[in-house]
This record gives structure tokens, C-alpha cells and sequence, in this order.
């Protein structure tokens, strides 16, 4: 199923959103320890998941980015898809997430995003 969605968020360990941006490469890191050539797209939460997904996650870092990506930016598909074993449906950018897409860089402070409005 896709979406017409206009922000979704994507967390990113500080140090892999520095080097997108000091290579100036589309980002492409699905998840955690997980290159999207691995998984086939990057993981990404609706404003209201991004809390949980940290707690999950990423509860042992303290060097995140909550980057608000622009779907329609991104040139590719975004399909918001089910988790197995659960209710929750999460957005999943099927390709590289093109610095341009990246509406802001946020680091982490454990209060969640605000919504961006486009």
C-alpha cells in the first residue's frame, strides 16, 4: 500500500549522516547495523512512532539524527507495510534517500519529532 504521506522519519546514527553528507551520496542505510542493499529499503516511522522506535532500538545510543524526509523527494516508493506478529504499519522508502529529500537533521533528545508541514 503506498501513501501520499508528506514527512516521515527515518533514525540515523550521527556518524553515517555525517558521511552522507561529506561524500554528498544519497543516504542509504536501512536500519541499524543494515545497508539498504541488504534489506531493499529504509526503514522509516510516522511522528508518533519515531519515540518507540528509539526506545527499541536505539535505548544504548546517544548520537541519533531524527532526519524528516520528504517521500515525494526521494524518487522512490514509499509502501507503509506491516510488522509481523503485530498491528503497527510503518512507511519503507525503497531506494536511497537523496540529501535533497532530507527536510531537517535533528539530534535525538528523546522527545520525538514535530511534525513538519510541507
Amino acid at each position: 500500500m503506498s501513501t501520499g504521506q508528506s514527512v516521515v522519519y527515518h533514525l540515523a546514527l550521527a556518524g553515517e549522516w555525517q558521511e552522507a553528507l561529506s561524500t554528498g551520496r544519497a543516504y542509504s542505510v536501512s536500519t541499524r547495523g543494515r545497508a539498504l542493499a541488504e534489506v531493499g529499503f529504509v526503514h522509516c516511522a510516522f511522528a508518533h512512532q519515531v519515540g518507540a522506535v528509539a526506545g527499541r532500538f536505539y535505548a544504548d545510543r546517544d548520537d541519533l539524527v531524527v532526519l524528516a524526509i520528504d517521500p515525494s523527494a526521494t524518487g522512490a516508493e514509499l509502501v507503509v507495510e506491516g510488522v509481523p506478529g503485530t498491528d503497527e504499519v510503518f512507511p519503507h522508502i525503497y531506494g536511497p534517500v537523496p540529501l535533497t529529500a532530507v527536510v531537517s537533521a535533528t539530534p535525538w533528545d528523546g522527545a520525538g519529532p514535530a511534525p513538519v508541514c510541507s
